[in-house]
């Protein structure tokens, strides 16, 4: 473990193996996951993170938007609209990254 990022590691090494353990497939796994982001009130670093590695994995967003209409009778309605404010924060996220990323690289 790093000493400069005791949580990171260790959040890091929550997740390590779980994919396999779970016995499901890799994309499905990814949707699980968003699923549980929405149902728990995850913040948008969540999202962030589980919808870059949903994405390398090939999961569309119409099926991320499937799964929170299948799981909006279950958490309710005041869930999903955070986990949708959620996953527009992330994507927000996701793009002023990639532009400081462009920006540093020029």
């Amino acid at each position: 473990m790093s000493d400069g990022t005791p949580v990171l590691d260790t959040l890091a090494q929550m997740n390590e193996g779980t994919l396999e353990r779970s016995g499901l497939d890799p994309a499905t796994y990814m949707l699980v996951r968003i699923a549980a982001l929405a149902a728990t009130g995850a913040p948008p670093a969540s999202y962030l993170l589980n919808l870059e590695a949903a994405s390398e994995l090939g999961v569309e967003p119409e099926q991320v938007q499937g799964v929170l209409v299948a799981i909006a009778p279950v958490v309710g309605g005041a869930a999903i609209a955070a986990a949708g404010s959620s996953l527009t924060r992330a994507l927000g996220l996701a793009i002023e990254l990639g532009e400081q990323a462009k920006q540093a690289d020029a």
